[in-house]
């Protein structure tokens, strides 16, 4: 029996949207199976951290807020959040001349991980890197316009053949894409950080030209902050990093998958980082010049 589908290409009428939801989305739905095995536990044990907050996002850095104002605005993509517990740092012209990060960098990337210039901030608890790593990769719609862009990128330049094109291979190379950044996040800012004792977050230079800043910026993908105010190796990016490489062989095709290819996606991944890392280190400048946002 010839099928429904097969007569109306022949008539020159496309596919109901129906049968191309039954083969788009068995391709999306795969993610749920690798995410929910591997971060829901942390994420649901993460989120349990702001039932008794005024504000979910108080892991993050932001700018020094005054005691006598302690209620937070809502976070947007403009705006700042401020730790609990976080001291006042002095005010002066210097400091109020300079842009501040934001949540988000071109309303698309998230960005939560990042601290203005001459922002100190106590170490992170565990539970508190879980609910950085939440919002930078699941919680915030920038996850997932960002893994769009991207898995777009990735299919233009077919950088996965096997993976096809069309409706179903992008479906293909968003979920991948996708989970590739969970995992990620996940084990550079929380579960390696956790273990390593290490402060998962991009403390940004602000001052110097820009050689200086754009050298800084690519150290810090090999230096960190530790929870005791040192710093030292920064293993939770590198070792982050060759986990969620290691952990793509599970879900990735056959062709896609080995030692040579694995070692490649871990270069590809602290590329990914050091250019994160400069975008983050002149993003307050970006805001201020060119967005002219505060």
């Amino acid at each position: 029996m010839i099928e429904h589908d097969t007569v109306l290409r022949w008539l020159g009428v496309s596919p109901p949207l129906d049968l191309i939801r039954r083969k788009v989305l068995p391709e999306i739905m795969k993610p749920v199976l690798v995410l929910v095995i591997l971060f829901s536990p942390a994420i649901m044990w993460s989120q349990t951290q702001v039932t008794d907050q005024s504000n979910p996002l108080e892991y993050a850095q932001q700018s020094p807020t005054s005691q006598s104002n302690p209620a937070p605005a809502p976070p947007t993509d403009s705006s700042t959040v401020p730790l609990p517990d976080q001291a006042p740092a002095p005010q002066n012209k210097k400091e109020d001349s300079q842009a501040q990060q934001s949540t988000r960098m071109f309303w698309l990337v998230p960005n939560f991980a990042a601290v203005n210039a001459n922002t100190q901030l106590p170490p992170l608890s565990t539970r508190e890197k879980f609910v950085l790593a939440a919002h930078d990769s699941v919680l915030d719609y920038s996850s997932f316009t960002w893994a769009g862009i991207l898995a777009a990128q990735a299919m233009a330049l077919n950088s996965d053949p096997e993976l096809g094109h069309g409706i179903a291979g992008y479906g293909r190379y968003y979920w991948r894409t996708f989970t590739d950044g969970v995992s990620g996040t996940f084990f550079t800012e929380a579960i390696v950080p956790a273990i390593t004792h290490e402060d998962p977050r991009y403390y940004t230079m602000g001052q110097g030209g820009f050689f200086r800043r754009t050298s800084y910026a690519i150290s810090r993908a090999f230096v960190t902050k530790t929870d005791s105010g040192g710093t030292s190796f920064n293993f939770s990016e590198v070792v982050g990093n060759g986990l969620e490489a290691s952990l793509s062989n599970a879900y990735y095709p056959p062709q896609e998958r080995g030692l040579s290819q694995t070692a490649l996606n871990f270069g590809t991944q602290m590329e990914s980082a050091v250019l994160n890392h400069i975008f983050q280190e002149f993003w307050p400048d970006i805001r201020k010049k060119i967005l002219r946002q505060k």
